[in-house]
């Protein structure tokens, strides 16, 4: 009976060190692989306030705030600086054209639907990213005929 009650004994004293290790060894792996912090660029303020950014980080993801035009021009120009726009500030953050992920247009009219895609396509390689396209009521910010943003990977 006493072999018994001391391997019982003995099967409860490792169970519970090897519990504690295990323990330990999962709380070391979440102190090692902390939440990286977000990374802002660009911070626009409105009455000292910071109001957005131009864009963000965290980790290997870079999102880029909404691209405009805002000068005279037709749909062409006004898609060719906005894409320029977005491709400076993936640069910048350490990404490209190529890693962008998801693309969402904004039109000021409809209309110039395919004019935008003219200068699109081919723009982001041969994976383009996915891309939502909508016409705005109202008009896009700034007289623009068109804005983009978009998320990309680093």
């Amino acid at each position: 009976m006493k072999k018994i009650e001391r391997r019982s004994t003995l099967k409860k004293l490792f169970a519970s060190l090897a519990g504690f290790a295990g323990i330990s060894t999962v709380a070391s792996a979440h102190s090692e692989t902390a939440t990286p912090e977000k990374q802002a660029f660009n911070i626009v303020e409105d009455q000292d306030v910071p109001l957005f950014s131009g864009s963000t980080k965290l980790g290997n993801m870079v999102f880029i705030a909404g691209k405009g035009a805002h000068f005279d021009g037709d749909i062409k120009a006004h898609t060719d600086h906005v894409l320029k726009e977005l491709e400076k500030e993936l640069v910048k953050a350490g990404s490209s054209m190529e890693k962008v992920l998801k693309v969402n247009v904004y039109l000021h009219d409809l209309n110039d639907y395919k004019g935008m895609n003219e200068v699109f396509r081919g723009r982001f390689g041969s994976k383009p990213p996915v891309r939502t396209t909508v016409a705005t009521y109202g008009g896009v910010p700034g007289d623009s005929l068109v804005e983009m943003d978009c998320i990309a990977y680093i």
